[in-house]
């Protein structure tokens, strides 16, 4: 099958127009944050390189740059962004060595890093609890409980990760509470107005108690019902996204872009996998991810496939995604941007 692609639907509605400095969501955030968040501003203005490949790898102890080699091994190509999670699962708790290892290393090589969290519940004393049902995020704000309590212990637990992001210099796209219009997280589903109180509430926390300068906010709900109910407001966050499982890119199977894409910030594909979100069969022509982007989806202006056989190392046709003039890849983004990675 013959796939077309349609530049000019992308330029039409990419990401927020180019021109001034864009104010970031933390008015405290440092030079090298703010160039960043001005750079996925400038997407739009790009006749080519306007999409920015990203590659999910791992999380906590497991996380590795093995996917990302694999990915240039295939392809010649770098992806832009790479992103780890926190997630110790195996513990029930959180874990920054690793990913923060292999963020750094792979920062240092010019690439963008973006962060998350599978959460652990602080309301169960046991730990854990990703999936719990019953929760009541509020509960988190409420002074002298243990929840409350636990609940900042694991605030600080993730600030202490970021924090050696920051002493390396690198910015961070940091997408807490992913997916949380769906379900299946404990922090999701929950009425928007408590969550909205506790995002804004970490969004304090770590920029003013924590000083972390270096972060830039992305909300990521899943495809499907209230994508920008839970929004916490153009002061809390500085990049808009999807998660979506599917083959097919279109808006049948992808449900409440245009919500996310009529709030004035850069969006993006916040996690991609073929298939569904279980048991892919790897056999996924990736050319059609960006023929769909481009048909419908035009405010895309960055996409992070998730790993194992999800990811751009174990499906087909990935070589001519990335080498596809609307797609930026590590070595297209600016010298410096980045690391101290320096352009020949």
């Amino acid at each position: 099958m013959r796939f077309t692609l349609f530049p000019a639907l992308v330029l039409a509605g990419a990401c927020v127009a180019a021109g001034a400095a864009v104010e970031p969501a933390n008015p405290k955030a440092n030079a090298k944050t703010r160039a960043v968040l001005d750079y996925f501003h400038s997407l739009s203005g790009k006749p080519t390189k306007r999409i920015l490949s990203g590659q999910f790898t791992n999380f906590g102890r497991g996380t590795n740059l093995r996917v990302l080699e694999e990915i240039h091994e295939l392809t010649g190509h770098w992806p832009a962004l790479m992103g780890v999670d926190y997630a110790d699962f195996g513990r029930g708790g959180l874990t920054f060595e690793a990913p923060n290892q292999a963020a750094i290393a792979y920062w240092k090589q010019g690439g963008l890093v973006t962060v998350s969290a599978h959460l652990y519940n602080p309301a169960n004393p046991q730990g854990g609890g990703l999936r719990d049902k019953g929760v009541k995020i509020a509960d988190l704000l409420q002074p002298d409980t243990d929840t409350h309590r636990r609940w900042m212990q694991e605030l600080d637990q993730l600030a202490a990760g970021l924090q050696e992001l920051k002493a390396a210099g690198v910015v961070v796209l940091w997408r807490p509470f992913h997916e949380m219009n769906g379900g299946w997280f404990w922090w999701g589903a929950q009425e928007p107005d408590s969550f909205i109180r506790v995002w804004q509430h970490m969004f304090t926390y770590f920029s003013e108690t924590k000083g972390l300068d270096n972060l830039l906010w992305v909300y990521g709900p899943n495809h499907g019902q209230k994508t920008a109910a839970y929004y916490a407001g153009d002061r809390f966050v500085d990049l808009v996204g999807l998660d979506a499982y599917t083959d097919f890119i279109d808006p049948e199977h992808i449900k409440g872009y245009a919500e996310v894409a009529a709030l004035p910030k850069p969006f993006g594909f916040t996690e991609y996998g073929p298939h569904g979100s279980s048991n892919p069969p790897g056999d996924y022509d990736y050319r059609r991810f960006l023929a769909g982007l481009e048909q419908n989806f035009g405010k895309t202006c960055f996409f992070m496939s998730w790993n194992g056989k999800w990811s751009l190392a174990r499906n087909q046709n990935t070589t001519e995604l990335l080498s596809n003039p609307a797609v930026a890849n590590r070595e297209d983004l600016p010298a410096g941007l980045a690391g101290a990675l320096k352009k020949e």
